[in-house]
C-alpha cells in the first residue's frame, strides 16, 4: 500500500479513493473513548457511531488535512441550509463511496448478519457497520506500522522439528508407508526396481521424498476492554486493537491454514467478529481474566489444529470472577487471593491441554508483573512488557529461564 501524504487541496474530493478516505478516518474508527473526557470517566461500551458521526469526523479530517477549497468554506459557513452547499455534498459522496467500495454498510444489509437492535442513534440517525473488508484494511495499515517498528521478518509457515511428505524437500527420503502421499523419489525407486525387477517390486520398494512438516496454527486474541486501559491519562486500548487487527491481517495473508478468533474480556467475556473489532469501545468494567481463558479454551477446541495458543492483551491483573451462581465478585485491590487462584486454575486447564499463554502487558504494576510471571510459568509461555504508544517495541520477559531481551 503506497504511503499517502496530504498537503492544501487543489483539485477534487472526487479524486479520493476509498482508500484514502479510509485512511483519513483511521483515528475516528478506531477510538476506544479515550478522546472524548466525558466518556473515558462514564464509557459507554454499547455507543455505536452514527452516519452523522461519520460525516462529522470526515468534515473534520478534511479540515484537519487542509482539504477543503476556501470558497466552499466560505459557502458552507454562511449557508442557511448545509445541505445544499458543495462541501455537504461532497462528504456525502465520500460516504456513499465508502459503501460502493464494501468498505461500510448499513445494519441488515449483509445476509448472513441481521441488523442488530439500535439501529438508530439516539436522535434518530441511522448508524452504520464496518465490513470485514475495511478491518483487513485498517490491519493492513497497523502491520506496517508495527513492522516498522520491529524490522523486517520473513513471512512463512510454523516450521516444526519434524519431518514429513509435503513440498519443501529436505534432501532425505523414507520407505512409503499406507497413508503417506506418493511423493515418489524417482533414482531411489528405479534402484530398487532395477535390482529386484518389475515382476518383483512391492510397495516396500517405494521410496518418497521427506519434506519439512509445518502445522496449522489456531489463535484466539483477549483484549482487555476494562475501564483502566483508558482511564489513567493514556489511551491503551487503541494499540491493542492496531496488534489484534495487525495480527489478524498477518494471519489471514501469510499463514494459509490458520484460524484466529477474538474475544473482549472485562466483568465477564464476549467473542466478537473482526469486522466489529475496530469500532469496539471500553466499558465502566472490572478485567475478568478467568472469564476470558474459559471462552479462549472452549473456542479452541471447535477450531481445532495441532497448534493453539491464546494471546492475551491486557494492563492490569485480574479483578472479578463469575460464581457458580453466575454473580460476578470483584475486588479492584490487590490481588485477591480468590481471584487469583481461579484465574490460575483456568490456566492449569490451558497448560493440560496443550495451550500457551503469551502476555503482552500494556502496564507496570507490580501486581500484574506478578500474575503474568506465575501464568508463564504454568502454561510456558512468553511475556512481552510493551508501552502502548510504541507496542511494537517490548522487552520479551522470559521467566522460565530468568532472560530479558530487549526487542
Amino acid at each position: 500500500m503506497k504511503a499517502i501524504r496530504y498537503s492544501r487541496y487543489e483539485g477534487s474530493l472526487e479524486d479520493l479513493s476509498p482508500e484514502e478516505i479510509l485512511s483519513l478516518l483511521e483515528d475516528f474508527l478506531l477510538d476506544s473513548g479515550f478522546s472524548d473526557p466525558f466518556q473515558r470517566y462514564d464509557p459507554d461500551p454499547e455507543r455505536q457511531p452514527t452516519l452523522e458521526d461519520l460525516y462529522d469526523a470526515l468534515l473534520e479530517a478534511l479540515l484537519k488535512n487542509e482539504l477543503v477549497p476556501e470558497d466552499w468554506l466560505r459557502e458552507a459557513r454562511f449557508a442557511d441550509r448545509k445541505e445544499e452547499t458543495r462541501l455537504h455534498q461532497a462528504i456525502t459522496r465520500l460516504m456513499e463511496k465508502l459503501r460502493e467500495a464494501g468498505y461500510i454498510r448499513l445494519p441488515g444489509e449483509d445476509p448472513t448478519n441481521p441488523a442488530r437492535s439500535g439501529y438508530k442513534g439516539e436522535a434518530g440517525e441511522a448508524r452504520f457497520e464496518l465490513t470485514e473488508k475495511a478491518s483487513d484494511f485498517l490491519g493492513l495499515k497497523s502491520l506496517r506500522e508495527l513492522l516498522g517498528a520491529l524490522g523486517r521478518n520473513a513471512p512463512g509457515l510454523h516450521p516444526t522439528p519434524h519431518h514429513a511428505p509435503g513440498v519443501e524437500k529436505t534432501g532425505e527420503t523414507k520407505e512409503w508407508e499406507w497413508g503417506d502421499p506418493l511423493e515418489l523419489n524417482v533414482p531411489e525407486t528405479l534402484k530398487k526396481a532395477m535390482a529386484k525387477g518389475l515382476t518383483g517390486l512391492s510397495h516396500e520398494d517405494l521410496v518418497i521424498d521427506l519434506s519439512e512438516y509445518t502445522a496449522s496454527m489456531s489463535t484466539v486474541v483477549l483484549l482487555d476492554c476494562s475501564h483502566s486501559m483508558i482511564l489513567y491519562g493514556e489511551d491503551r486500548f487503541t494499540p491493542a486493537k492496531k496488534v489484534a487487527l495487525a495480527l489478524a491481517h498477518l494471519i489471514r495473508t501469510q499463514y494459509p491454514g490458520d484460524r484466529v478468533r477474538f474475544v473482549l474480556f472485562h466483568d465477564t467475556a464476549e467473542e466478537i467478529p473482526l469486522s466489529r473489532l475496530p469500532l469496539a469501545q471500553v466499558g465502566p468494567y472490572h478485567t475478568n481474566t478467568k472469564a476470558g481463558l474459559e471462552l479462549a479454551r472452549t473456542l479452541l477446541k471447535k477450531m481445532g489444529g495441532e497448534m493453539r495458543q491464546i494471546i492475551l492483551i491486557t494492563d492490569g491483573k485480574p479483578s472479578a470472577i463469575t460464581l457458580p451462581s453466575g454473580e460476578i465478585y470483584k475486588n479492584a485491590w490487590g490481588l485477591d487471593p480468590l481471584i487469583l487462584a481461579e484465574t490460575l486454575k483456568e490456566a492449569t486447564l490451558a497448560r493440560k491441554e496443550g495451550i500457551p499463554i503469551h502476555t503482552f502487558m500494556l502496564a507496570r504494576e507490580p501486581e500484574l508483573l506478578a500474575f503474568v510471571k506465575k501464568l508463564s510459568q504454568i502454561t510456558r509461555g512468553k511475556a512481552y512488557l510493551t508501552h502502548p504508544g510504541n507496542i511494537g517495541r517490548y522487552l520479551l520477559l522470559d521467566f522460565l529461564n530468568k532472560k530479558v531481551q530487549r526487542n
